[in-house]
Parts: C-alpha cells; sequence; structure tokens
C-alpha cells in the first residue's frame, strides 16, 4: 500500500482541480502522477484498469481507488479532518450538493474536452460559450439566495470547489462574468486562500512553462 494518497490528473481538468482543492483544505499530502488528456493517456490500458471510464481524477487511498470528484470529495469529507467541505446541517448540505451538481452534471461535461472534440474545432468555441453561459445564468439565480461570503453562507464548502474551475473555464471561452456579480464576487475571495492557489492549474507540475 502507498505510503501516502496518488492523484491521478490532468492540470487544467476541472474535476482534478476540484479534488486537488480538498486535498490541499484537509492538509493532505499526496503524489501527482499527471494524465495528458491532449496525448490520449487515459485511453492507455494502465490507466482504464484504475477507471473504465478513462476520465481524470482518480485518488488511490486508504488501500482503494475511488473515480469521480464528487464522490472523493465526499469521502475526503468523511475520513478526514477539518474544515468540512459538507454542512452538517442536511438542508444545508443538499443545498451544497445542488450547487455542485449543477455545475458537475449541468455544465462542466457539455464543455469537457471529450464533447468539445466531437463537436469539431470550428465550433466548440460557440459550444462551449452556449452552455456555460446558460449554466451560470442559473447558478447565479441560485447563488444570490444562497450565498454569504463564499457560495452557501460564510464556510468553504464542496460547491465553491466545484465553482472555480468553472468561472477559470467561463474565461477560456469568453464568457462575460459581468452578468454574473454574485459568481464573480465569490470566486474573488475564494481566489485568495492558499488552498486554492495551490490547487490552479498553473501550480501543477504537467502544466506548460507557456501556461504558468
Amino acid at each position: 500500500m502507498a505510503t501516502k494518497p496518488v492523484l491521478y490528473s490532468y492540470f487544467r481538468s476541472s474535476c482534478s482541480w476540484r479534488v486537488r482543492i480538498a486535498l490541499a483544505m484537509k492538509g493532505i499530502a499526496y503524489e501527482y502522477k499527471a494524465v495528458s488528456l491532449l496525448k490520449g493517456e487515459q485511453m492507455q490500458e494502465k490507466y482504464q484498469v484504475l477507471t473504465p471510464m478513462a476520465q481524470v481524477p482518480s485518488l488511490e487511498i486508504d488501500g482503494f481507488v475511488i473515480n469521480q470528484s464528487l464522490p472523493i470529495i465526499e469521502y475526503l469529507d468523511e475520513t478526514r479532518g477539518e474544515p468540512a467541505l459538507l454542512p452538517k446541517d442536511p438542508k444545508q448540505r443538499c443545498i451544497v450538493r445542488q450547487i455542485s451538481e449543477i455545475i458537475n452534471s449541468g455544465i462542466q461535461p457539455l464543455q469537457n474536452l471529450k464533447i468539445l472534440k466531437y463537436v469539431g474545432d470550428d465550433k466548440k468555441l460557440e459550444w462551449g460559450h452556449k452552455f456555460i453561459d446558460e449554466g451560470l445564468a442559473a447558478l447565479e439565480k441560485m447563488l444570490k439566495t444562497t450565498a454569504g461570503k463564499y457560495s452557501v453562507g460564510d464556510e468553504v464548502t464542496m460547491a465553491d470547489l466545484c465553482l472555480v474551475p468553472q468561472v477559470y473555464n467561463a474565461g477560456r471561452f469568453k464568457v462575460d462574468m459581468s452578468k454574473f456579480p454574485t459568481i464573480s464576487r465569490i470566486n474573488a475571495a475564494l481566489g485568495e486562500l492558499d488552498a486554492f492557489i495551490a490547487a490552479h492549474p498553473n501550480k501543477q507540475p504537467d502544466c506548460p512553462d507557456d501556461l504558468k
């Protein structure tokens, strides 16, 4: 068994990014193993042994492998110490999960690399812009009712771990963030936190030098 967790990650993967934030917030040291999505390394048999879906991230921890970012984050929250990433109150916990899933299921999959390759180079910017813009419009409405300093009240939660990578992608697809003042305010506040800084794509070992 590995002496510390192993994270299989791609520097610009939103889902990997969420997990990197969680690990940083929990103060968990881990080994980083890069899986290049652009080179198709996720399709190699040695990686598909870990996850038949051929996606990142995967986390080897406690003698087994967890796939999918939200189950990984919830496992870390259930088995590791403070700070908690999901509230104890059931209603608040449900709200955090709702916001997380708006991003995780309703926005991010529609603009991930696999979908954009299928759409094609001529359409990918238009496609990504459309679905991020529509998704953030819905998210902005919800966050107006749930936000304090962060997405749900004044404590960082799993919802915030999902939010920051999605805002980064909005920038890549030229979305006008001035339309989403609540999202922009929360994102700016989160961007000042050490765990979020450490997890940023440009801090990862597989980030190309020209993007650092």
